[in-house]
C-alpha cells in the first residue's frame, strides 16, 4: 500500500467530495483513513438498487441514531445523485459529516443534482507521484506504465490499460449516455492522445474523427469531467510581446496515452520518451499544487515564434522546462532565457536526465528528475514563490 500525499480531514470534522480518475486509489485511501466509518458502496448491486429506488432510506437510517464523530462514506456517489438531497438535509439537521467519492461529477451536474451549496470541500486524488512511491520510484517504469497504482505494480500492465480504456468507454461514456456517437468518441480518444502535451488544434482532430469542431470541444469537456485529462492554460499577462493563448491538454495518466497512441516501450533518447517525460513533470507539478493547496496557478508560456516554457507555477515564481536529455545544451535553455527577458522570474529550472544538479552562469538550475521531485515536494522550489 502506498502512503498517499493527499491529506484528508480527520473523521467527523468535515463533509467533502473526493473525486479522482478510476482506479486512482480513492476507495483504498478512504478505507485507510475512515476505517471506523459508516460505508455505503454503490458499486454493490443491492445497495445501488436500494438507494436508487428509495434515496430517503439514507435519511431514515441515519437520523434515528446519528453519530456526529463518525464519517459517513458514500462510494461512487455519482451513480445516485438524488442521495445528495438527503445528505444536504442530514448535514443541516443532524450535523453529520460525509465523504462523497466518485470518478465523475458530470452526471451529478447534468442531472442538476444538489452539490451542497458550498457546504462540502473538494479534494481530488491523482495518480501516484514520486514522493508517494518513495524507494519504489522508477522513472522509466512510470513513463511506460503510468501512474495508476494497480497498473504500476502489475505483471501485465498493457492488458490492464486496455481493460481500463474499454471499461471507461463502456461504463463512463456509453452507460451514462455522454455521447451519441461512441465510435467517433473512441476515434477522438486516439487522436487526442497524439496531441498530449501539445497545443490543441480542434479543426485537425475534427477532420480525423469525422465530426464537427464543436463536437471535439465537447469531447474534451467529457475528458475533463471524467478526470481523464485537464487543460493547461496559457499565461495571459503579457508585458512586451503578444503571447500565444492556445491551451495545452494533458492526459491524467501517461500509460493511457501510450496505449491510445499505440506506443510500445518508450525508450530514453526517443521523441516519445520526451513527450511522456513532459506529461510526468506536469503530473508532479499539478499534484503538488493541488495537494499542498498552493496559492497560484499552473500555466505555460509561449511566443508566436514557437519559443516556449513548459510550465509556470504561480505569478512567474517558478518556471520549469522538461527536457528528457542526458546533456543539456544552450538550445535547451532558449525558452527559459527568453522568458527572463520578458518577466522577472524568481526561479528557473530545467528538469532533465543529467546525473548531477548544476547552475548556469545566468542562474538557470539544471536538475536531474529525482532531484527535482525531491526538492519540489520538500517545498524548496516554491519557498517565497
Amino acid at each position: 500500500m502506498f502512503n498517499r500525499a493527499l491529506k484528508l480531514p480527520r473523521p467527523g470534522s468535515e463533509t467533502f467530495f473526493l473525486w479522482g480518475p478510476r482506479q486512482a486509489g480513492k476507495t483504498t485511501l478512504l478505507r485507510k483513513h475512515y476505517s471506523g466509518g459508516h460505508w455505503i458502496d454503490l458499486l454493490k448491486s443491492d445497495e445501488f438498487r436500494r438507494y436508487a429506488t428509495r434515496p430517503e432510506f439514507l435519511r431514515l437510517e441515519l437520523e434515528t441514531n446519528p453519530d456526529p464523530g463518525r464519517q459517513i462514506v458514500i462510494d461512487e456517489v455519482q451513480k445516485v445523485p438524488a442521495l445528495l438531497n438527503e445528505v444536504h438535509w442530514l448535514i443541516e439537521n443532524r450535523r453529520l459529516h460525509f465523504a462523497l467519492c466518485g470518478s465523475s461529477a458530470r452526471k451529478v451536474r447534468r442531472g442538476a443534482a444538489n452539490l451542497l451549496g458550498g457546504r462540502a470541500l473538494r479534494y481530488e486524488l491523482r495518480g501516484l507521484t514520486a514522493v508517494e512511491l518513495g524507494d519504489r520510484f522508477d522513472l522509466d517504469r512510470l513513463l511506460n506504465r503510468g501512474y495508476l497504482p494497480r497498473v504500476y505494480e502489475a505483471a501485465r500492465p498493457r492488458r490492464l490499460l486496455d481493460s481500463y480504456i474499454a471499461d471507461y468507454l463502456k461504463e463512463e461514456i456509453a452507460s451514462e449516455g455522454l455521447v451519441r456517437n461512441l465510435p467517433a468518441f473512441s476515434s477522438f480518444l486516439d487522436a487526442a492522445a497524439l496531441s498530449d502535451t501539445e497545443p490543441v488544434n480542434f479543426s485537425n482532430i475534427a477532420r480525423e474523427c469525422g465530426v464537427s469542431g464543436q463536437a471535439v470541444k465537447g469531447y474534451f469537456d467529457i475528458l475533463e469531467d471524467t478526470l481523464l485529462g485537464r487543460w493547461l492554460p496559457a499565461w495571459r499577462k503579457r508585458l512586451k510581446r503578444r503571447l500565444m493563448g492556445t491551451g495545452k491538454f494533458y492526459f491524467s495518466d501517461v500509460g493511457i496515452v501510450n496505449r491510445l497512441a499505440r506506443r510500445h516501450t518508450v525508450e530514453r533518447g526517443s521523441e516519445l520518451y520526451g513527450k511522456a517525460f513532459e506529461n510526468w513533470v506536469h503530473h508532479e507539478l499539478a499534484a503538488f499544487a493541488a495537494y499542498t493547496e498552493f496559492d497560484g496557478g499552473l500555466t505555460h508560456w509561449r511566443l508566436p515564434s514557437g519559443v516556449e516554457v513548459d510550465f509556470v507555477l504561480g505569478e512567474m515564481g517558478l518556471a520549469v522546462e522538461a527536457k528528457a536529455s542526458a546533456v543539456i545544451g544552450r538550445h535547451h535553455l532558449k525558452g527559459l532565457r527568453s522568458l527572463a527577458t520578458e518577466h522577472a522570474v524568481r526561479r528557473r529550472v530545467i528538469v532533465c536526465l543529467e546525473t548531477k544538479p548544476r547552475r548556469t552562469e545566468d542562474g538557470i538550475e539544471v536538475m536531474p528528475a529525482a532531484t527535482f521531485v525531491r526538492r519540489l515536494w520538500a517545498g524548496d522550489l516554491t519557498a517565497g514563490v
